[in-house]
């Protein structure tokens, strides 16, 4: 399955094995463009509609809103529009160069004078369904070019990217805003796109058949995954997870920068942490797992994503110590939630049926993506009625306690990945 062709000696020493093969090496590389590109749009976009369009704090908030409001409306649609299609790739293509034409318009209509506010909300909007489009069809190609002995190390090698263009990819954002403008900026990431659809026309992977079912089967996705004690387990618990984590997130700017006295650069730089900390899961996460067992290290992902945020609430003193508390909190918590996100997904994708990859790609997403602004209105809503800091107790806490759902057998006992179950 896997294409690997010769390779210098001094090559094979330092590039992964899986990049080795063409087929994943340009698989891995749209990804990896596209990730990066993704970081220019999101600092671009929002900083044109307010440098550019003088939006105010409403109108940044519909913007936000309609880019996220895609996955709560379509993935599960998506998902059983998807397995009834034989080409999964194909959609993959149109969504990217969908993308870059959406991307493109804004610096055109600008140019002509035409760009409104509203013109970005139908921007956001449907980059965000594409968006969905994509990612629920990745599901069933990742499985057309990686063999299931594989997932792990591939999983690795793609949230390594992600991890990287979290690190690289805001301030080659910033740059580019600060010295080009944000409506040229957002031109880099179409190319981004288009970079990502010229690589992945150039692979041809055997793709499972598509399902054959009565209807669209919209809520069999669903059904999968309750029936499933692994699935259910690993969803719920990372479900309870984001709800209180986004409740945090809803609160950390705000308290460390009003409450704890953080400047706007030190923010940033702790901030950071994270991503370099998610580098260091990127790496380690394989060793981890074959040591501990592929169910211990999802165990462990649960604990070490949330719980290294209880120093949040608990910093104090003097600046310095106050700094490392902070800096710590972000940069294990970085490596736990990459540990989590590889563990995860290649646990999900091996429990996984190809007839129901798109639909259970689409619920998980509907739920796991749904749960989030449900999280920040809580967060909002706790901070304002209780205090910043006893409501970011609270959601360090529930999100710890995530790991409840995971805790149980079949999924801490777990040392390898589990066989794929058949279509209920």
């Amino acid at each position: 399955m896997i294409d690997i062709r010769p390779a210098p000696a001094a090559v094979r020493r330092w590039v992964p094995r899986l990049l080795r093969g063409t087929a994943f090496r340009r698989y891995w590389s749209a990804q990896t463009v596209s990730l990066f590109g993704d970081e220019i749009s999101t600092l671009a976009l929002p900083l044109f509609a307010v440098l550019g369009l003088h939006a105010g704090p409403a109108e940044m908030g519909y913007l936000i809103a309609a880019g996220l409001s895609p996955n709560l409306l379509f993935p599960v649609l998506a998902g059983a529009w998807i397995d009834r299609f034989p080409h999964k790739r194909r959609i993959m293509i149109i969504a990217d160069i969908g993308r870059a034409l959406l991307l493109t318009a804004v610096p055109v209509a600008f140019l002509l004078g035409a760009l409104t506010l509203e013109h970005l909300y139908v921007v956001a909007f449907l980059s965000g369904t594409l968006a969905v489009l994509f990612e629920v069809s990745n599901s069933t190609l990742f499985v057309s070019l990686v063999a299931k002995q594989d997932y792990l190390e591939a999983n690795t090698l793609l949230n390594g990217s992600r991890a990287a263009s979290f690190v690289a990819g805001p301030s080659a954002a910033g740059l580019l805003v600060q010295t080009v403008t944000a409506p040229v900026a957002l031109l880099a990431d179409a190319a981004s796109y288009l970079a990502s659809a010229a690589l992945l026309l150039r692979i041809r992977p055997a793709e499972p058949p598509p399902a054959q079912t009565r209807g669209l089967g919209i809520g069999q996705g669903l059904r999968f995954i309750a029936g499933s004690p692994v699935l259910r387990a690993t969803l719920l618990g990372s479900t309870t997870l984001n709800l209180f984590n986004y409740m945090f997130a809803a609160l950390f700017v705000l308290y460390v920068s009003t409450r704890l006295g953080v400047s706007a650069g030190l923010l940033g730089a702790v901030i950071g942490a994270g991503a370099f900390g998610a580098l260091l899961g990127a790496a380690v996460t394989g060793r981890i797992a074959r040591r501990l067992g592929i169910g211990r290290t999802l165990v462990l992902s649960f604990l070490l994503f949330p719980a290294p945020l209880l120093l949040v609430p608990l910093a104090g003193g003097p600046q310095p110590a106050l700094l490392g508390m902070l800096f710590a909190a972000e940069f294990c918590s970085g490596l736990g939630v990459m540990m989590l996100d590889i563990t995860a997904g290649s646990v999900q994708t091996a429990a996984t049926p190809d007839a129901l990859r798109a639909r259970v790609s689409g619920a998980q997403r509907t739920i796991n993506y749904g749960i989030r602004p449900i999280g920040a209105l809580l967060g909002g809503a706790l901070g304002a009625s209780l205090g910043l800091r006893p409501a970011l107790w609270i959601a360090t806490i529930g999100a710890i306690a995530g790991v409840l759902w995971v805790l149980p057998a079949p999924v801490r006992g777990l040392r390898d990945l589990p066989e794929q179950a058949e279509p209920r």
